[in-house]
């Protein structure tokens, strides 16, 4: 499997936006742009002002008044101090992280084997900077999160794409075969999967860790690939689905990243994180910019866990509307089948297929329902809301598709 830089984005742009040609400049002259963005567009998923949103993933559910003070009075401590750089290493926030997920995954790290950044967006990018770059190939098994190639070309590496089962789980021995076959410098798995909601059982990931070790990353002696497990939504895994987490004392290239976007309902803060061994974060550090983490970004993200039990206790209701969601999409007929739909350990679910899903998209929209239109031909994606966006969506989606009660 030759390695290849990705094709330019599939991903729609927000209505309205207009594009140019990003190499005209304003005078006539033409910008040096890379030629591998020549054609690409900007990331693109519709911010839209309509009554249910439910196509990003968001938690539906607003910062409390608690949280809401607890932000202000540290934004407010914060502030006094903003004519100078914020703490460069942030171990304060790193040990609250570390906290945090001793009680969340029952897994205890020390700070130095945690890392933050604005968002698990430039986590991924800061992993492939480190280890990636030209000549070098990150591997991953489609379908899976459209952002994955863009961060690959962002770093000048080059992108695989394995792929995954019909029923959207990855074959380890499949997996194992194709990790010899690549070669590649970063592997990357997602658990549970964007936008198919499905969790790797842990034999899984050790299959690929385990094909990882046996392989050794071309201009590296001796050096094998980095194994990132991309958990964004791993509060959101059902009872029993464990984390990455665990396998992190044995395998000191696995990385686990996580965000605050999702279960903290902090997707405005743009907090994600990860933990691995202390050698591969301090790799990080070197490709970092200097304190990218600004003082008012910690403030919040530390108010926010200081009331993690509160927004823990949160995640129940909506891994319940979740299963109920899925439930109910089950029971009901697309000219005359079952729809189908994905098991999901996340906070939204893909279903289908649809002839002409756009179509469907699209009489939602007008409908006042925003869901996404992403992944697999003929699928269609709706996050979790409150229960009377739920309900706002079932209603919708029966009147657009057209879908009869199963009996």
């Amino acid at each position: 499997m030759t390695p290849t830089l990705p094709a330019p984005s599939s991903v729609p742009s927000a209505p309205g936006v207009r594009h140019h040609d990003a190499t005209r400049g304003t005078g006539g002259g033409r910008l040096p742009l890379r030629a591998d963005l020549a054609d690409e567009v900007p990331y693109g998923a519709p911010q839209l002002d309509v009554p249910v949103l439910l196509n990003v993933n968001e938690n539906p559910y607003p910062p409390s008044d608690a949280v809401v003070a607890s932000i202000a009075r540290r934004v407010t401590q914060a502030a006094h101090g903003l004519n100078r750089y914020p703490d460069r290493e942030f171990l304060d926030l790193r040990a609250d992280l570390a906290d945090y997920l001793a009680v969340e995954s029952g897994v205890r790290l020390g700070p130095e084997q945690l890392w933050a950044a604005n968002g698990s967006n430039e986590v991924m990018l800061q992993l492939l900077q480190a280890f990636g770059g030209p000549g070098r190939t990150v591997l991953s098994f489609a379908p899976t999160y459209s952002m994955y190639p863009e961060y690959a070309r962002d770093a000048m590496t080059g992108w695989v794409a394995g792929r995954r089962e019909e029923d959207f789980t990855l074959d380890p021995d499949r997996a194992a075969a194709t990790v010899a076959e690549v070669r590649p410098a970063v592997i990357l798995l997602a658990s549970p999967n964007n936008p198919t909601g499905t969790a790797l059982p842990l034999a899984t990931v050790e299959a690929v860790l385990d094909a990882a070790a046996r392989v050794e990353v071309d201009g590296a002696a001796g050096a094998s690939p980095v194994v990132v497990v991309d958990e964004a939504y791993g509060e959101f895994r059902r009872r029993g689905v464990p984390s990455a987490l665990e396998l992190l004392a044995g395998h000191p290239n696995l990385a686990v990243s996580r965000t605050m976007s999702k279960a903290f309902g902090m997707a405005g803060a743009r907090v994600g994180y990860l933990a691995a061994s202390r050698e591969l974060v301090d790799a990080l550090r070197v490709v970092r910019l200097p304190y990218h983490l600004s003082a008012v970004t910690q403030a919040v993200a530390r108010a926010a866990l200081e009331h993690s039990d509160e927004l823990m206790a949160q995640i129940g209701s909506l891994r319940a509307e979740r299963d109920a969601t899925a439930e109910w999409l089950r029971g009901r007929l697309l000219d005359g089948r079952p729809l189908e739909v994905a098991d999901s350990d996340s906070n939204f679910v893909l279903f289908g297929r649809f002839a002409d899903r756009h179509a469907v998209w699209q009489g939602m929209l007008d409908e006042g329902v925003l869901i996404r239109e992403v992944g697999p031909e003929g699928w269609l994606r709706v996050s979790v809301g409150t229960p009377q966006e739920m309900e706002t969506f079932k209603a919708a989606l029966v009147r657009v598709a057209g879908l009869e009660e199963a009996r």
